[in-house]
C-alpha cells in the first residue's frame, strides 16, 4: 500500500473512510458530511457498526467505535475494511480521521487496515477478478503532527505481524526448521541484523542434547537459530527464546485429538521472529539477541523415548515421562545457552506449551509467569496497552517437587492432569542458570485460534505488539 497525508478528502473520489468514536457523533457526521445527517434508527457510531452512504457520487463508509474504545477493537475494526468489504474498494482511500483520534489511535487503525489484505488463501487458484491491494493508495486526513512517523511505525508493525500470521498458518511441510532458518537470514540480510544457524553437528558440539532429542524422530533436520540485532544506543539487552516446534505429533507420546491443528506449536517461534523484524526495522535502541529452537517432534525408528533419560546444555540430566512435553525441551536448551553465551539483562521465552493455560484462561490472555515482579508487572501492563493480555499465576517453590525425578536431575512432565502450565514454568526455571530478571510467557490459548477473518483456525501474531510495548515503555 501506498500512503500519502492530506489535509481533506475533497480531491479524491475513491472510498471515503469516517471511524466515529465517542458521544459527540451527530455534529461530527454533519461536518464530515457537508452538513448531511444519518437518522440515529440506522448509523449512531454504536462499536462494531458500520454504514455505507453515497453523496455526490462518492461512497463513504462509517464505521463505528462506541463512545470509548481502545487500541485492539480500532485494529480490529479497521482490518474489517479490507477483509469484508473489499467490493468497495477500487484504486484509492481516504481516512479522515477527527480530533478524537491520537497518534497511537492512528497508528492501530492503519496497522488493522493493513491486515485486512491479508488471507490464508496461499495454494488457492487466483480467480481473474481478484484484488491485490499492494499497489492501493491510501490518503490520511489528520490534523495530528508527526503522522510520517505514524504512518511509517505502522507499516513496518502491520509488515511484521503479517510474517507472523503466515509462519503459523503456512503449513508444515512448507514451514520446515529449514524454512524458519532461511526466513531468518533473509530477514537479518534486509533489516540489519546477524544470524547464526546450528546444524546438528553444531548443536551436538554445543551440547543441546535435549533440542536435539525431540528430533530425532523427524526426517526434518533441526535448526538452532540465534538472531544478534545491536544497536549503537543501546542502555540495555533484552534476550528472547520463542518455542519453534513446526508441527508436533506429540512423538511416541502421539496425540489423540486436534492433531491438524499442531502446525501451530511454533506461535512463540513465530512471535519472537516477526519481533526481531519489527525491532531492527524500526532501529529501537536495545541490543537483542533471539534464540529459535526449530524442530519437528515427529515418529520413527529413531525418536526419543518414554523413560528416556537423556542430557542438556545446562548439564542437568531429563527423564523423559512424556514425549509429547517437547516444547520444554527445546527451551530448556535455548534458554541455557542464551544465558551462559549472552549478557542479558532481561529474559522471556514464548511457547504454546500447555493445554492447561488455555484451561485457565481460555482464550482471552497468555499465562505470564516470573521470577521478578518487575519484570512482571511491565509485561502486565505492556499487555494490556496493546491488547494482547497476559496475568500472572503463581511460581511458587512448592511446584519445584512435582517435576522432581527418582533417575535423573529433572523430569519433563509430572503426570498430573493438575497445575500444569505452572509445572511447565517451574521446569523451565532450573534452565535459566538463576537468572534474576526472566519471564516465560504460554500462550497455547492465544496464539492461534478462530476468528472473523477467517474460516478455519489461525495465526495471530500474538506477542508482537506485546514485546514492542514492553519495549517502548522502558526507553
Amino acid at each position: 500500500m501506498k500512503f500519502n497525508i492530506q489535509s481533506n478528502s475533497r480531491n479524491n473520489s475513491g472510498l471515503l473512510i469516517i471511524p466515529v468514536v465517542g458521544s459527540n457523533w451527530s455534529e461530527l457526521l454533519k461536518e464530515k458530511l457537508g452538513g448531511k445527517s444519518v437518522n440515529p434508527s440506522i448509523f449512531s457510531g454504536k462499536k462494531d457498526s458500520s454504514y455505507q452512504l453515497e453523496i455526490g457520487g462518492r461512497l463513504v463508509l462509517l464505521i463505528g467505535l462506541g463512545e470509548k474504545t481502545d487500541v485492539s477493537s480500532i485494529e480490529k475494526s479497521f482490518r474489517r475494511v479490507l477483509s469484508k468489504n473489499k467490493d468497495l474498494v477500487e484504486k484509492s482511500v481516504s481516512i479522515d480521521f477527527s480530533a478524537e483520534f491520537s497518534t497511537e489511535l492512528i497508528e492501530s487503525a492503519l496497522v488493522g487496515f493493513q491486515l485486512g489484505a491479508y488471507n490464508i488463501g496461499f495454494f488457492k487458484q487466483k480467480k481473474e477478478d481478484q484484488k491485490d491491494f499492494a499497489e492501493l493508495e491510501v490518503s490520511v486526513i489528520s490534523q495530528e503532527s508527526g503522522l510520517e512517523k505514524t504512518l511509517d511505525r505502522a507499516a513496518k508493525i502491520a509488515a511484521a505481524k503479517i510474517e507472523g500470521f503466515k509462519l503459523v498458518d503456512l503449513p508444515p511441510n512448507v514451514i520446515t526448521p529449514a524454512y524458519l532458518a532461511d526466513w531468518a537470514k533473509k530477514s537479518g540480510e534486509e533489516y540489519g541484523f546477524e544470524v547464526k544457524i546450528f546444524d546438528q553437528k553444531k548443536a551436538k558440539e554445543e551440547g543441546l542434547d535435549a533440542f536435539l532429542a525431540v528430533a530425532r524422530g523427524s526426517a526434518k533436520a533441526p535448526k538452532f537459530i540465534i538472531m544478534e540485532y545491536r544497536s549503537p544506543n543501546a542502555k540495555s539487552h533484552l534476550g528472547l527464546v520463542g518455542k519453534g516446534v513446526t508441527f508436533d505429533t506429540g512423538g511416541l507420546n502421539i496425540k489423540t485429538q486436534g492433531m491438524v491443528y499442531m502446525k501451530s506449536d511454533m506461535g512463540g517461534a513465530a512471535a519472537v521472529l516477526a519481533a526481531t523484524q519489527l525491532i531492527a526495522s524500526l532501529k529501537l535502541p536495545i541490543n537483542l539477541t533471539a534464540i529459535v529452537p526449530a524442530v519437528e517432534n515427529s515418529v520413527d525408528k529413531d525418536a526419543y523415548l518414554p523413560s528416556e533419560v537423556i542430557g542438556s546444555h545446562a548439564g542437568l540430566s531429563i527423564e523423559v515421562i512424556d514425549t509429547d512435553a517437547e516444547g520444554r525441551l527445546i527451551l530448556a536448551d535455548g534458554l541455557s545457552y542464551l544465558v551462559k553465551n549472552y549478557q542479558v539483562d532481561q529474559l522471556i521465552d514464548l511457547a504454546t506449551l500447555t493445554g492447561s493455560s488455555v484451561g485457565t484462561f481460555g482464550y482471552e490472555c497468555g499465562a505470564l509467569f516470573s521470577n521478578s515482579d518487575t519484570i512482571s508487572d511491565l509485561l502486565r501492563e505492556a499487555g494490556m496497552q496493546s491488547g494482547e493480555k497476559v496475568w500472572p499465576l503463581p511460581m511458587w517453590e512448592s511446584y519445584r517437587s512435582e517435576m522432581d525425578s527418582e533417575i535423573a536431575d529433572i523430569k519433563n512432565y509430572h503426570g498430573k492432569p493438575i497445575a500444569g502450565a505452572i509445572t511447565a514454568a517451574k521446569f523451565l526455571e532450573a534452565f535459566i542458570h538463576e537468572h534474576p530478571y526472566w519471564a516465560h510467557l504460554d500462550i497455547a490459548g492465544v496464539a492461534f485460534g478462530d476468528s472473523e477473518f477467517a474460516k478455519t483456525k489461525s495465526g495471530t501474531a500474538f506477542g508482537v505488539q506485546l514485546l514492542l510495548k514492553f519495549i517502548e515503555n522502558q526507553l
